[in-house]
């Protein structure tokens, strides 16, 4: 099965990778959907069309291509919606397989891939032009969504018409295809990355719980690991909801719910919410005694320092501890701010003593600026701070 969506569900683009991406969208995908357009309906001016897409095509980034295309497809396909609809219907390629080996681009048999972005970005545009092509908008994503993904396109329909389309995607979950399915999640999700943030679902996500508890045990992994991330960007917002997710469904889960249900929880164990915690077993005090060391005391930026965590059990039965620790970053103004940097699971049998080492790096990053000062570290297990030390970061 291909993941044809431009970001791996749930991740964020790599920035090192921008690059790459932009080149996604080129003058070859341009000349492969004038060719089918027109192939199909000779009226299309390929030319005209062709010409708008890709004016100034190479200084633009990925998303900007996106919608440069999608443009130019406004300006030359009919105003007709309806027939225009029927002209990149018959434009498209085969649907994607849930086997298929291929990246699924364009190719002699239609249109594939990336195209289709600006494609569903058209389809939004006519429909945010006239709400009356409403229905005929989301039978060309559903089309669109089995050659690459309508997950950007359908967001700002959601946004306008947001009973009308959870109503369609509701039906969608019983759909054959794996991609449709998909796109009731994927596309529904509050936060996702690259795409419009539906900030009403943000405020109240439980218009989209109803097609996450139908999708949550779908056949296809795909599926599912949407579901995971939709429940994750959920949490973020609303972490009493995620709990209560968990305590009505992880009781009795089989291996592939729970494996979902554990990706899904991953926000909220990474920041050691107690129910959360509780709903995996992991929520209980350590019973015994912690220490933490690091060496050296004083490093530069660019240098590591060496964590040691002693665990010895107290208790007469084994304990699971999910251990983990903050490291308190000094900033530009003297204050700090804590990260959680996930450890290590471990079962601690009754009077074990357990030995865990790590290697911490302060290397320049783009995401954050070190500062020098006092670092306070924290060891924590199973949500509760149980020892700390500190080391020092000498200016370069």
């Amino acid at each position: 099965m291909v993941d044809t969506s431009p970001t791996e569900p749930g991740a964020t683009a790599d920035k090192a990778a921008a690059p790459l991406l932009r080149h996604r969208l080129h003058a070859g995908s341009i000349a492969a959907a004038a060719h089918h357009l027109h192939r199909h309906a000779r009226s299309f001016d390929s030319a005209r069309f062709t010409r708008l897409a890709g004016d100034g095509l190479e200084d633009l980034e990925l998303k900007a291509r996106a919608m440069q295309i999608a443009a130019a497809l406004d300006a030359t396909l009919p105003a007709d919606f309806d027939a225009a609809c029927d002209i990149v219907a018959r434009a498209l390629a085969p649907a994607v397989s849930p086997d298929a080996s291929s990246s699924g681009d364009s190719s002699s048999a239609g249109l594939a891939g990336w195209i289709v972005w600006p494609l569903g970005d058209w389809v939004a545009r006519r429909v945010a032009a006239d709400a009356s092509n409403l229905d005929r908008g989301l039978q060309a994503l559903h089309a669109l969504t089995q050659r690459f993904t309508a997950e950007f396109a359908i967001r700002p329909l959601l946004r306008d018409h947001q009973a009308a389309v959870f109503a369609t995607l509701q039906r969608w979950c019983d759909d054959p295809n794996e991609h449709v399915r998909r796109l009731c999640s994927e596309g529904s999700r509050p936060r996702l990355p690259w795409g419009l943030r539906l900030q009403a679902l943000v405020r109240d996500p439980s218009p989209s719980l109803p097609l996450l508890d139908r999708l949550q045990d779908d056949p296809s992994a795909y599926v599912r690991r949407s579901v995971a991330n939709h429940l994750n960007d959920i949490a973020k917002d609303h972490p009493a909801l995620l709990a209560d997710w968990l305590e009505r469904h992880l009781p009795q889960a089989g291996g592939e719910r729970r494996a979902l249900l554990r990706h899904a929880s991953r926000t909220l164990i990474k920041s050691a919410d107690v129910r959360v915690l509780a709903a995996w077993g992991q929520g209980q005090a350590l019973l015994g005694d912690a220490t933490l060391a690091i060496s050296p005391a004083r490093i530069t930026l660019g240098g590591a320092v060496q964590l040691s965590a002693t665990l010895c059990s107290t208790a007469a039965v084994s304990q699971t501890v999910l251990v983990d620790y903050l490291v308190h970053h000094v900033k530009a103004d003297g204050r700090s701010s804590a990260k959680v940097f996930k450890g290590w699971q471990r079962e601690l049998g009754a009077g074990q003593t357990l030995q865990l080492q790590r290697s911490h790096a302060l290397k320049p990053i783009t995401t954050r600026r070190y500062y020098p000062g006092v670092h306070k570290v924290e060891l924590q297990v199973n949500g509760a701070v149980v020892a700390e030390t500190s080391f020092e970061l000498l200016a370069g």
